[in-house]
């Protein structure tokens, strides 16, 4: 009887010993498999990219120049070069992502440059230029952020479009975040974070879009709409501004890219 205790302790302290070892993290380095297929430009109906599940990622009726933007956080009037097909041909990417864990909005960016140079030829260089910015930075009487509940969790932020509105749920944000989501697919020019703020927040925005926003391919809201414009929505939801102004922020030129081939 001693014996047989003393086996079923050991196997126990071993499963706990097991249980308590997380599992090695992927370095998601590149998508396991990805399907990139063009779409006919008079049919594309709406952009967008997602997760589904923990290994399926997809990015629906996007330019090459909207993929760039995308991975690299940039507004596309910072990209130049390259031929003009990059922003009239729209593609449909579907991939599989390594590892059993869901990655991280961060992690499936940089499985997305690798795919750009291994699928697209594409290689750039960057350089400081100055260019018509967005600064965002604190309204006066200070911003009404709320401390994210969780802030050791993924950052979580993503336009919802409706007819008259769009909606961003955010979690766990920084300010960087924030400003990399404005100026990569929301507003129409370059935009830093001038706010000083360190922190990660949890907000919610909600704004009745205009036909500057989203490169123009998210029908502007009605007249009558009962959300204010996306500059007061900012300021009195958020307690901070975005100006106009002028600034130097990192451009891209690209110097070599090619059409896929179909698979």
């Amino acid at each position: 009887m001693i014996r047989s205790t003393w086996v079923i302790g050991i196997l126990l302290w071993s499963c706990v010993a097991c249980a308590q070892v997380p599992a090695a993290r992927p370095k998601f380095d590149a998508f396991e498999v990805a399907t990139v297929r063009p779409v006919d430009p008079d049919a594309h109906a709406g952009r967008m990219f997602k997760m589904d599940g923990t290994h399926r990622w997809g990015a629906t009726n996007f330019t090459l120049k909207n993929l760039i933007a995308l991975a690299y956080d940039m507004n596309p009037r910072t990209i130049s070069g390259g031929p003009g097909w990059m922003e009239t041909q729209y593609f449909d990417i579907s991939a599989i992502t390594p590892g059993d864990v869901r990655p991280t909005r961060l992690e499936q960016m940089q499985m997305l440059r690798t795919l750009l140079v291994e699928r697209f030829g594409l290689k750039f260089h960057r350089e400081q230029k100055e260019f018509s910015i967005y600064a965002l930075s604190v309204a006066k009487g200070g911003p009404k952020l709320k401390a994210a509940a969780k802030p050791d969790d993924p950052p979580e932020l993503f336009g919802v479009v409706y007819p008259g509105k769009i909606e961003v749920p955010a979690k766990s944000v920084t300010m960087d975040d924030f400003v990399a989501m404005l100026q990569r697919a929301t507003l129409d020019r370059p935009t830093v974070n001038e706010t000083g703020l360190t922190g990660k927040y949890d907000f919610d925005l909600v704004w009745a879009q205009d036909e500057t926003q989203y490169g123009g391919e998210v029908p502007k809201a009605p007249d009558d709409a009962p959300n204010p414009p996306l500059f007061t929505a900012v300021q009195e939801q958020l307690g901070l501004k975005l100006e106009a102004t002028r600034g130097m922020v990192s451009a891209m030129t690209v110097d070599e890219v090619a059409k896929p081939t179909v698979d």
